[in-house]
């Protein structure tokens, strides 16, 4: 858990959980509350978690003393209000933190059937102006997630004419349309990103055809870099830190439930350490004075991304936001394992291949990170040479880790002609 507060205001660090996996890497890393969605209502359509999955990860958070909030975000159809009060009913049982709800007819019915539960309004409901954070103050909403298309200035100005608790994603992908409603992948593909199954046409590759020469295409250029041409960066506010503390934000939100553990995991870790940090400075210390250390940036780049934009925080995002070579930027470092077990035998699963020699990180909570060599691999029957992703294995290495723990993660560097596996 991250220390005790110095003084110095420190918001909410806030995770994606698309699965019970990436739930348990995010609090291990340090997240004081995490996010996801169930089978219905939920923005992700591929990255849900049953009743039983929900009830687990409550009781595995809580036991931490970490918060778990719930997506009911889609933009519904009558159609989907019929199972909802049952939905809500289940979710109250097992008490669940808060609610994230962007559609005004299931606010009013949760607040109808579920009052005690906290609702969060979604980044869905474009929430850019100080009147419609207190609107829905008055409807009886905790916290309201602000449109990502907010500058800083405007965001102070919320906090200062609002008493509503302030929400701001960070880090992750960013949707072409405004705050993520957009119906280009239900025209081109027929599913429905505002029902959570987005297909990412943003991210393809795109060509010209002229009717009345078909099969004969043309590049569709912006400036000579390229066809991507909806292809945002990522998101990355990691050294905009200091000044959101000091604007009052009370949590900061991290996008990716659809990522990998390794993601969820090194992000998670990165921030954890970053808000620490800044924690640790004295009150009297401007956030202009305040810069992160180096070893942060460093880390942004093994962690892999499209490369990154502080999208509207100082103004509209310009042609440099954009990635139009390609889907995204090489990644300089790969996952190769995550701790499964410590008591008895270590054993570690490979997420990627492991060779005898390999050289990897193993990543602390803390911001830490051991190097070593792996010198011995074993399962069950004994030494091998390799080990393939799925692979139970327990690594000997050179200098020993001998403080292994449940779901740390390992990674290595990547040779420099390859992007590596997100696994």
């Amino acid at each position: 858990m991250p220390p005790a507060n110095t003084g110095r205001c420190r918001p909410e660090l806030l995770a994606p959980a698309g699965s019970l996996d990436k739930l348990k890497i995010a609090i291990h890393y340090g997240a004081d509350a995490v996010y996801m969605g169930g089978a219905a209502y939920s923005l992700r359509a591929h990255a849900v978690l049953g009743m039983e999955e929900i009830a687990a990860a409550v009781r595995y958070a809580h036991k931490r003393r970490v918060r778990v909030f719930i997506t009911i975000n889609i933009m519904a159809h009558n159609s989907d209000l019929h199972d909802l009060r049952d939905y809500l009913f289940r979710l109250r049982a097992l008490r669940v933190d808060g609610l994230i709800i962007s559609d005004p007819g299931i606010f009013a019915l949760a607040r109808k059937w579920v009052p005690e539960i906290n609702i969060h309004i979604s980044t869905q409901a474009n929430i850019t102006n100080s009147a419609s954070a207190l609107f829905w103050r008055e409807q009886g909403a905790s916290r309201v997630n602000l449109a990502r298309e907010l500058t800083l200035a405007e965001i102070r100005e919320i906090r200062e004419n609002t008493n509503i608790k302030l929400e701001v994603f960070v880090h992750g992908a960013l949707c072409i349309s405004y705050s993520g409603r957009c119906s280009l992948s239900l025209y081109m593909t027929g599913r429905d990103a505002n029902h959570g199954n987005c297909a990412h046409p943003c991210r393809y590759r795109y060509i010209l055809e002229e009717e009345k020469r078909p099969g004969q295409y043309f590049p569709v250029e912006e400036d000579g870099h390229g066809t991507y041409i909806f292809n945002s960066r990522d998101l990355c506010l990691l050294h905009r830190l200091p000044e959101l503390i000091a604007a009052g934000v009370d949590s900061i939100k991290i996008e990716g439930r659809m990522k990998s553990v390794y993601y969820v995991g090194a992000v998670v870790r990165l921030y954890r350490a970053a808000l620490d940090y800044i924690a640790a400075q004295p009150e009297t210390t401007t956030p202009a004075a305040i810069t992160l250390p180096a070893a942060m940036n460093e880390e942004l780049a093994k962690i892999g991304s499209r490369g990154y934009t502080e999208n509207f925080f100082d103004g509209p995002p310009q042609q440099r936001d954009m990635l139009y070579n390609g889907i995204k930027y090489a990644q300089t470092h790969a996952p190769v394992g995550l701790v499964r077990q410590v008591e008895g035998r270590i054993l570690i699963e490979a997420r990627n291949q492991i060779m005898t020699g390999d050289w990897i990180e193993y990543l602390e909570p803390g911001f830490k990170q051991r190097q070593a060599q792996i010198v011995r691999i074993n399962n069950e029957k004994g030494e091998m040479k390799k080990a393939n992703p799925g692979n139970m294995v327990e690594l000997q290495t050179e200098p020993p880790i001998v403080d292994w723990q449940v779901n740390g993660l390992l990674r290595r560097k990547q040779p420099e002609d390859k992007t590596g596996q997100n696994n």
